[in-house]
């Protein structure tokens, strides 16, 4: 019988690979072609590829601009029926003066800093900014920190993202790039699509571990 432990394993690789000792240096893995990496092409127009694959992912989308989206934004609030609204801390959303153009349409909201974690099981809706989009998969990725509010975009049944186009890229390797250019690396959270579970008996169920409403405002 062979010996497998360790040591010895590592000699029969070694044997078999025709090496005497450990190398020396870490080998550097080959180039890959981005035609068979990548699925999108680094120079494709991403706007129209990032709406197409979020409406096949369940998002729902509404096109807007910088002066009618505190219209909008009221307007699906009330239709909805959201009672209760949290919102993210961010320079896109001050910059947008949403807090103050919301509340003088009537929407009972709360920015991060005046929410508890408990508070934020009971809010309606959510919103948010996104740090980065990604046309392939049509997956918001949602940078939390002690402002923004892990809690609003997991917790409440709707949840609200206001896309820019300045933040959308390719795939998940452009993704990691972004992802690897802060130090220490961040944690995320990946959203494609409403929340959905077939744990049960194999039945597909929507918002049962998360909103089951995303609703995304792209901005043009």
């Amino acid at each position: 019988m062979s010996d497998t432990t360790e040591p010895n394993l590592i000699a029969v690789v070694r044997k078999a690979l025709g090496r005497d000792q450990p190398i020396s240096t870490v080998p550097i893995p080959p180039a890959i072609d981005e035609s068979i990496a990548r699925l999108v092409d680094t120079g494709a127009d991403l706007r129209p590829l990032f709406l197409q694959n979020a409406a096949e992912a369940k998002f729902h989308i509404d096109l807007v601009n910088h002066e009618n989206l505190p219209e909008k934004l009221a307007a699906f609030l009330k239709s909805q029926n959201c009672q209760l609204v949290g919102m993210s801390i961010s320079p896109l959303l001050e910059k947008l003066d949403l807090k103050e153009s919301l509340k003088s349409r009537d929407i009972d909201l709360k920015t991060w800093d005046e929410l508890t974690l408990d508070v934020a099981y009971e809010l309606d809706c959510g919103i948010t900014d996104v740090w980065a989009a990604v046309a392939e998969t049509a997956s918001l990725a949602i940078l939390p920190d002690t402002k923004h509010g892990r809690a609003l975009s997991l917790f409440p049944p709707i949840h609200i993202a206001i896309v820019e186009p300045k933040n959308l890229v390719a795939d998940l390797l452009d993704l990691t790039r972004k992802m690897s250019a802060i130090q220490p690396p961040p944690q995320i959270t990946l959203i494609t699509g409403p929340s959905k579970t077939a744990d049960i008996e194999g039945s597909l169920v929507t918002g049962v571990h998360g909103p089951g409403f995303v609703q995304i405002f792209f901005l043009e």
